[in-house]
């Protein structure tokens, strides 16, 4: 078989918030539950099923960025942040946060994210640019896109999701009356790939 073209699209505030549910407490370090992007996708890349083989194409990674003049420390550190993963070859996808009227007493609220990565996992299905569409999510809006790309796409395209899993959650995006695998990642897992960096500093 051919080996496949593996993109991978991280729903970064999604999957660092599953982190922090499944192997973390509250008081814990706010860099508990950051990953390097791309190590992920070489992870998911070496976990094929024996006969299968897939390349890392692409890691694109989808975030709320905040407002430079409403929390400049914040920006600053997201910055600092997305510049990294820039520079390790990951295509970061940013979108402002919402600030509502009695902000900060109400906190901002990421909009759009969820509609641009579904938007990209089925335009990259449409051009042909991966033969594997992996989604790092548990945001159910998510599910339609892949839903699309599962139905149009079934006999040239793979659709898979990644998830964490322990003790205290097990929770995964799914497609009713379609078996969609899921790379479960474990602590041992999470900690191959973490990223303790503290980008306040």
């Amino acid at each position: 078989m051919a080996t496949q073209r593996l993109v991978l699209f991280i729903d970064a505030q999604n999957f660092y918030n599953g982190a922090r549910r499944a192997f973390f407490a509250d008081s814990d370090p706010h860099f508990y539950g950051q990953i390097k992007p791309m190590e992920l996708g070489d992870l998911i890349c070496s976990r094929r099923l024996p006969g299968h083989k897939a390349k890392l194409k692409e890691v694109r990674v989808y975030t709320g960025r905040p407002d430079s003049t409403k929390e400049p420390n914040t920006y600053a550190a997201h910055l600092k942040q997305c510049n990294i993963w820039d520079q390790a070859g990951v295509n970061v996808i940013t979108r402002t946060l919402r600030y509502p009227r009695d902000w900060p007493t109400s906190k901002a609220v990421q909009k759009g994210v969820d509609v641009a990565i579904a938007i990209d996992f089925v335009t990259l299905a449409i051009d042909e640019e991966y033969d594997l569409g992996v989604m790092a999510s548990t945001d159910s809006d998510l599910i339609p896109a892949l839903e699309f790309a599962r139905r149009r796409y079934r006999a040239t395209r793979r659709i898979e999701v990644t998830a964490w899993t322990s003790p205290r959650t097990r929770s995964r995006l799914s497609i009713p009356g379609n078996n969609i695998w899921c790379n479960w990642l474990d602590l041992a897992d999470y900690d191959s790939i973490a990223d303790l960096t503290d980008y306040n500093i």
